[in-house]
């Protein structure tokens, strides 16, 4: 058994609980208030600053995009109500008409064109969305309901790209900042909700826009509680603070399960969590010899210790004890359905025997010392993940230590390139927009790499990743897509762990479609 130390509550406090859940305060199906238990901080309301999940999912109530995407990962209408293109650099988006931002002020391609600029703007963001802009080199206002994008070069994912970025009111935010943002000040959509208050690390209300296109929601108002420790989100639901959570702790969804007065949704994620390793030539900030001096090269930047530290990762056990069954053995970096999965790569084989030899083959007969990083709060079980990956590979020599953050700490050091090997959970809806933003060389003007945290560089990947984005012939995109996955992972230039299951626990008489996006949407809940 692995000896990490579990977040959930104790088997006898969580019996108690669960014994006491007849008390349960009784909703009504027709309750007009929705209170949600999120599993991850909400760290900024800037819809254009950080490109994160729960910021992404959090402004998906506030905002539209020009595209959306249903609980299948299938791209729908969203502001625009349809798209086409007009040649191979030239797509063509015909906008809703009637739509309305929050202040009564008319939705229109003048919004859409300021939106897609504000992005570049932002320069201090620590996670762009300029991946998703970058590639658009004119912005063409045909009327007031029409807008028209040209590309450099034949771009395929142009559509996917659009339902990434939100539509923001230009006269609002023109003169706003990410402060004006976050303090509700610019907080003007056309979503299904209105920003009411934020109380940061707590809580955000909403009400509902009684004036949304797309219709009303079940819910007068609505309440997010941030939640990230997975004991007081599970007693929460139990007690009746929360009507639903989202991240449900693994240990305690069998006993949940017997309890009638809870129901789930359940779906395989889009997400992969996996390994950034550091690969640039010179040392390495985590990695030491054994007794704690700098080494003078990075051992990471070996393609046989990073193929070593693969083998030495037990992916099923990993699966079965710590996820406890949420999760399935990674094989590509997107998820199994996602375009330009590869069927053809195969989990990598536990053999830490083999991993030994390869570590000495590099050079490292006696391994080395080094510190893993990770979050504490954003994915499943991350900080355990994190733990146990720390065990395998002491096990072959790598002498290693833990260090775990939270989230909003995490990423901003992680973006820095101050970590050598740190975890991170990505998703998405196509192989080659992923493989774009993690393994593409990084260039900050095609916003190429912009997640490519190890500085990974294969001219090679490249090549096939951008032939694979200019297709418009949607076999041979995948095709190249594919390959291009094979070769940078032949190259280790990450290391997958697991696809995590998204879980959603709910009181009886709501029901939720499960999403393979993991996004938690309040307008997606229904009463029975």
């Amino acid at each position: 058994m692995f000896g990490f130390k579990r977040k959930n509550l104790s088997t006898l406090a969580l019996v108690g609980v669960l014994a006491c859940s007849a008390t349960l305060v009784t909703h009504s199906a027709l309750a007009a208030d929705l209170k949600i238990g999120l599993s991850a901080d909400v760290s900024s309301l800037d819809p254009h600053y950080l490109n994160i999940a729960p910021n992404v999912a959090f402004s998906s109530h506030i905002f539209d995009a020009l595209v959306n995407v249903d609980a299948n990962g299938k791209l729908v209408p969203g502001l625009a109500t349809s798209w086409r293109a007009v040649d191979a650099t030239t797509w063509e988006f015909k906008l809703r008409r009637g739509v309305k931002f929050h202040d009564g002020s008319d939705f229109t391609a003048d919004d859409v064109i300021f939106s897609l600029d504000r992005p570049a703007k932002l320069t201090n963001s620590p996670g762009p969305f300029t991946a998703y802009t970058k590639q658009i080199v004119a912005k063409k206002i045909v009327d007031p309901y029409t807008v028209r994008l040209t590309t450099a070069a034949p771009y395929g994912p142009l559509t996917l790209d659009m339902s990434a970025v939100f539509i923001v009111s230009k006269k609002v935010a023109e003169k706003a900042s990410t402060d004006d943002f976050n303090s509700g000040k610019a907080l003007i959509g056309t979503g299904p909700y209105k920003f009411t208050s934020f109380k940061r690390g707590d809580r955000i209300e909403v009400a509902r826009n009684e004036h949304y296109w797309g219709g009303k929601s079940d819910w007068d108002k609505v309440t997010f509680r941030i939640i990230t420790n997975s004991a007081p989100r599970l007693a929460a639901l139990l007690s009746g603070d929360v009507d639903a959570i989202e991240g449900v702790p693994t240990a305690d969804l069998s006993r949940l399960k017997n309890n009638a007065k809870f129901s789930f949704a359940q779906k395989i994620s889009w997400r992969t969590i996996f390994w950034e390793l550091d690969q640039s030539a010179g040392p390495s900030r985590y990695v030491t010899d054994k007794a704690g001096k700098p080494l003078p090269k990075n051992p990471l930047a070996d393609v046989r210790v990073r193929q070593a530290i693969s083998k030495a990762i037990n992916r099923q056990a990993l699966v079965e004890r710590t996820m406890e069954g949420l999760a399935v053995p990674a094989s590509n970096i997107v998820s199994p359905g996602v375009f330009g999965y590869n069927d053809a790569l195969k989990v990598e084989a536990y053999d830490p025997e083999g991993a030994k030899k390869l570590l000495a083959q590099a050079g490292y007969p006696n391994g080395f010392a080094l510190t893993i990083h990770g979050p504490n709060d954003r994915y499943i079980n991350d900080e355990q993940v994190v733990q146990t990956v720390a065990q395998f590979l002491n096990r072959i020599g790598i002498q290693t230590k833990v260090e775990t953050l939270p989230l909003s700490v995490y990423f901003a050091k992680a973006r820095a390139g101050e970590f050598s090997v740190s975890l991170l959970g990505w998703g998405t809806l196509a192989g080659d927009f992923g493989l774009r933003t993690l393994v593409g060389t990084p260039n900050a003007e095609t916003g190429w790499g912009s997640w490519n945290w190890g500085k990974y560089s294969n001219p090679a990947v490249d090549k096939l990743i951008a032939s694979s984005l200019a297709s418009v012939d949607q076999g041979k995109r995948e095709a190249f897509a594919k390959d291009a996955a094979a070769l940078a992972l032949k190259d280790y230039a990450v290391v997958p762990l697991h696809h995590q299951y998204a879980t959603w626990a709910l009181r009886k008489g709501l029901k939720y479609t499960a999403r393979t996006d993991e996004f938690t949407f309040a307008h997606q809940f229904h009463p029975e």
